[in-house]
């Protein structure tokens, strides 16, 4: 998931993240327009359909659904 530079959130699925692409403005339509971009949250999966059903769990969350899902993924990690 990445924050774009106005605030909104994207989601989507690669085998290679690309986010040098989506910091340049190459990689979607979306993120180009909303520079610049920083990478916020990533699951791997072990499979490209456990990718997809993960990415549409994720996109049909609210906007705070998936701001509690990223603060969670923040406490997890300081934990460590």
């Amino acid at each position: 998931m990445l924050r774009c530079g106005d605030g909104s959130l994207y989601t989507g699925i690669a085998k290679d993240l690309r986010l040098a692409l989506h910091r340049e403005g190459r990689a979607s339509k979306y993120t180009r327009s909303r520079l610049p971009v920083v990478l916020v949250w990533r699951r791997r999966t072990s499979t490209w359909s456990r990718a997809l059903r993960e990415e549409h769990r994720i996109k049909s969350l609210t906007r705070v659904q998936k701001e509690q899902l990223l603060a969670s993924a923040a406490r997890r990690k300081r934990r460590r």
